[in-house]
């Protein structure tokens, strides 16, 4: 008769990079950890039924990996390449780290492809043009050689083909009003900035065409959990562009995408808007909870309530609530509330660590949109009747009305609820 085995010897859940080797004795199955080798299905012994299931399991992945491969290269073949193939010159409107950054990505997407950055500082312009570096935003990375930058808005938008839009939300309506006469109406902006103008509400699908006085400008908003730096150094990134036209968005899929940047295309334009803004927002409020020291538990439950209420929002917006569980939405409020490498984050550190708000961006030398940002969304609270505690707080906090441990004492206090 076969020796029984215990049930607790079944346990094959484990820890670490490998799973544990099973040895079978004339009276139980021992688990034996062995962190350099995987064993063949045909070397583990043990009793059959044990062997039978690791051998089905290992023939259920790897078919399902393989299945997944076929369809991944088969995919590629089919994929178009026009778009790349006919695009000449693609500017790019701001020098700003993310606008560097995409510059340099697009600039390397095809030889021979013209890259315009328009900037305002002569001295960029000119580290740009003879050293092939951003001397502000990244002084130890050479840009592409067909990178080129000016101060020159009719030289650079002269002949363009797509026109990446990366100057902050709060000033891109003045700075597109002085450039109008010089943007084409048929011209594709992809807009990078992420945010709502302070005073009018509006969104950077709303700011662009009414600034270029064309209701009918081709806009496209890209957006999804991307470090510049990252993007720079050429990291697997994901990220995604919605427009109301699913050929546009496609098109610009085609020009964006490579080995190390995958784009999805979506056609919520509002819920990828608005998510990208709001998450700034948010990052503050985890960031303060960081700099008060008050502990994973407290950043789980701030996060989790923040993506509720962003999702509340942007589901009266119009929104769809899969956009905002999606990459632009929970991929990019996951990155901006957890690494370092966010400004909006920074802001909130410090600010939780008792510094004042005029310090913090006077010493920062680039802009944190959630601080104009916060402001907005109590307008917006109140206009679409969506009550946004932890949101709101932070606007309170950056008005200097409410101090941080204040803040954190009312959220505590708030009614208890039941999850639906």
């Amino acid at each position: 008769m076969a020796a029984s085995v215990q049930p607790a010897c079944l346990d094959l859940h484990f820890s670490g990079k490998h799973p544990p080797l099973l040895k079978h004795s004339s009276n139980s199955v021992r688990c034996v950890s062995s962190p350099n080798v995987i064993p063949e299905a045909d070397s583990i012994t043990g009793p059959p039924d044990i062997i039978n299931t690791s051998r089905d399991q290992r023939k259920v992945v790897r078919i399902a990996w393989e299945k997944l491969v076929r369809w991944s290269r088969s995919w590629r073949a089919k994929a178009k390449t026009d778009v790349l193939e006919r695009t000449r010159k693609v500017v790019v409107l701001g020098g700003g780290s993310f606008g560097t950054a995409m510059a340099a990505h697009v600039a390397k997407r095809k030889e021979g492809l013209e890259v315009n950055m328009l900037v305002r500082d002569s001295f960029v312009c000119q580290s740009i043009n003879e050293n092939h570096h951003n001397c502000k935003y990244f002084p130890e990375h050479k840009l592409p050689e067909n990178v080129i930058a000016t101060t020159d808005a009719k030289a650079a938008l002269l002949d363009a083909d797509y026109c990446l839009h990366a100057v902050p939300v709060q000033f891109s309506s003045s700075f597109l009003e002085g450039i109008s006469e010089y943007v084409d109406p048929g011209l594709p902006i992809i807009s990078l900035s992420k945010g709502l103008e302070l005073n009018t509400l509006r969104m950077m699908s709303q700011i662009i065409p009414t600034a270029l006085k064309n209701p009918r400008q081709p806009f496209v908003a890209l957006s999804g959990p991307s470090f510049a730096l990252e993007l720079m150094n050429n990291l697997p990134t994901a990220m995604v562009v919605a427009s109301k036209d699913k050929k546009l968005a496609n098109s610009v899929q085609q020009l964006l995408a490579s080995s190390y940047l995958r784009i999805n295309t979506s056609s919520d334009v509002t819920g990828v808007e608005i998510a990208g803004a709001l998450k700034n927002v948010l990052a503050i409020a985890a960031g303060i909870v960081d700099g008060m020291n008050l502990g994973n538990n407290s950043m789980a439950a701030l996060v989790s309530q923040g993506c509720s209420e962003i999702r509340w929002l942007a589901t009266k917006m119009g929104a769809k609530p899969t956009t905002i569980t999606g990459l632009s939405g929970t991929g990019d409020i996951m990155l901006t509330c957890f690494v370092n490498l966010s400004r909006n984050r920074t802001v909130g550190v410090r600010l939780g660590s008792g510094e004042t708000l005029d310090d913090i961006l006077s010493s920062m030398n680039q802009v944190a949109e959630g601080v104009a940002t916060a402001g907005a969304v109590i307008a917006l609270a109140q206009k679409y009747n969506v009550k946004l505690p932890v949101l709101t707080a932070v606007a309170k906090i950056i008005d200097n009305e409410l101090t941080p441990t204040k803040a954190v004492l009312e959220l505590m206090n708030l009614p208890q609820i039941e999850e639906v």
